[in-house]
């Protein structure tokens, strides 16, 4: 009866010794010491789990057995020994199950990668299939082609903002997250382009503060959001498209008024679908979307970057 009672205090310290591992590794693992150096860090966290594995000892063993053996005398020496054999078990496991959660983790984190660069790819993909397709293209080079003989300079400005779509599609498509400044960038000049193709039919209102500047979304969001507004609205010059962008605490809005086209537009409900994916990776935020029967609006989320750098270790 006796040893069985003593088996059942090992396995209650060892119990207890493996669920204070999983505490002291997710406790260490947060990072709650940015400046300390990893030689200081490491062995902070390996006396943390000596003396954790010592308080366990007396609590979880050497107390209960007083208390149930009163009459039994604990030499010091097979105190000394019990509690060094722990330690150094207490530490050998430690380690193996935290070298576990990093693989586990790191498995975790790639898996994260590779879904964001394939999300970004089919982004660049698909915007690169709307730009590049022959009406866009017919279109652009039509009017170039009348700007030339009409306004010289004009045209020359045409051209340059159209390869400063491309360029940036190409340059930034691949990348996970860019500043609202490159994103605007982009979208200015896709806004020229179409201003300079409707004319009145489409207004523009911008309205980003310098502040919000430095925040980061992912590559061609805007541009797809005014592509859609363009693609799926009609507009007249009595009645224009009128596509509003600004900024509602860290997000950035894009705004239109709804003029639902009579002919139907095939669509294939993959852009804004695209958006939400490549926020669902790296954020909790969420691309919020509101429609009523005068206006159609998404607000984007605007991330800083070290949000970006924490976003695999959330929850």
């Amino acid at each position: 009866m006796g040893i069985l009672k003593e088996l059942i205090l090992v396995f209650l310290f060892l119990l207890s010794t493996f669920w204070m591992h999983e505490h002291i590794s997710r406790f260490f693992s947060s990072k709650l010491f940015p400046g300390l150096p990893s030689y200081l860090s490491d062995a902070i966290e390996a006396a943390t789990v000596i003396a954790v594995c010592l308080l366990l000892c007396l609590v979880v063993v050497y107390i209960p057995t007083y208390v149930l053996y009163p009459e039994m005398e604990i030499l010091p020496i097979r105190v000394r020994i019990g509690t060094t054999v722990g330690a150094i078990i207490s530490l050998f496991f430690y380690y193996f199950v935290q070298r576990h959660r990093e693989r586990k983790q790191l498995q975790e984190e790639f898996i994260r990668s590779e879904q964001l660069q394939k999300e970004s790819f089919k982004a660049q993909l698909e915007t690169l299939k709307t730009q590049v397709n022959p009406h866009f293209l017919f279109n652009s080079l039509n009017i170039l082609n009348s700007l030339i003989y009409k306004n010289q300079n004009q045209a020359a400005q045409f051209l340059e903002q159209l390869s400063e779509v491309y360029r940036a599609l190409l340059d930034n498509g691949q990348k996970t997250l860019v500043s609202l400044q490159t994103e605007l960038k982009l979208a200015e000049a896709y806004m020229y382009l179409m201003k300079t193709r409707f004319g009145s039919k489409v207004e523009f209102h911008l309205d980003v503060p310098q502040e919000r500047m430095h925040l980061s979304l992912p590559p061609t969001s805007l541009q797809m959001l005014l592509e859609n507004a363009i693609k799926h609205n009609g507009s007249t010059a009595q009645r224009p498209l009128h596509i509003h962008i600004y900024t509602s605490e860290e997000a950035l809005v894009v705004q239109n008024n709804l003029q639902p086209r009579l002919e139907e537009v095939k669509s294939t409900q993959l852009g804004l679908e695209n958006i939400k994916k490549r926020y669902a990776f790296l954020t909790d935020r969420e691309v919020e979307i509101i429609q009523n029967e005068d206006e159609f609006i998404v607000k984007l989320p605007l991330l800083k970057i070290e949000q970006y750098e924490n976003s695999y270790h959330r929850g």
